[in-house]
């Protein structure tokens, strides 16, 4: 082989892997628009908790048990709270209009603690998870209706900043 052919061949190989490294490089990298509209959410941020695992679980009319649907939803968070391990977070318990408040402060606070178990069960260190409940005093719909009441009977897990949580 030539002397400019090696050349012209070397330089080819490396043209390659220049387009090569490019595109690996820019798969990892956000989209402009998706930066633009707030779709983005970086790994191991509270944002990216809610896209990848979901925030929040549901639960029947009077009840603290889990569905099947709301299992998953926690095994997920448990995964991506396994993978961040720096990241406290509480949870929180909420129920809908419907009985005293007494009544649904006491129900939300059995919901968080539902969630809490099952998170622990699934190898997250009681240490980082705090519980709060806010019975019916945090509604995220508002009407005389099932539609409402079913989206505030729930328990939303938040991550916090960085350290150690405190109940």
């Amino acid at each position: 082989m030539t002397y400019l052919t090696r050349q012209a061949r070397t330089a080819g190989l490396c043209a390659i892997a220049a387009v090569a490294l490019a595109l690996v490089g820019c798969t990892n990298n956000p989209k402009p628009e998706d930066m633009a509209n707030g779709a983005y959410a970086a790994p191991g941020t509270p944002r990216d908790f809610i896209t990848r695992a979901g925030d929040l679980v549901y639960f029947s009319t009077d009840s603290v048990e889990l569905s099947p649907e709301s299992q998953q939803t926690l095994m997920n968070q448990a995964r991506w709270l396994k993978q961040y391990s720096e990241h406290p977070i509480m949870i929180e318990g909420h129920a809908d209009e419907r009985g005293t408040r007494e009544y649904n402060i006491a129900l939300g606070a059995k919901r968080a603690q539902a969630v809490r178990n099952f998170l622990i069960q699934q190898g997250i260190n009681a240490g980082r998870i705090r519980t709060a409940s806010f019975g019916k005093e945090r509604p995220v719909a508002v009407c005389n209706d099932i539609s409402c009441w079913s989206q505030n009977r729930r328990a939303q897990t938040v991550v916090n900043g960085r350290g150690d949580a405190r109940s």
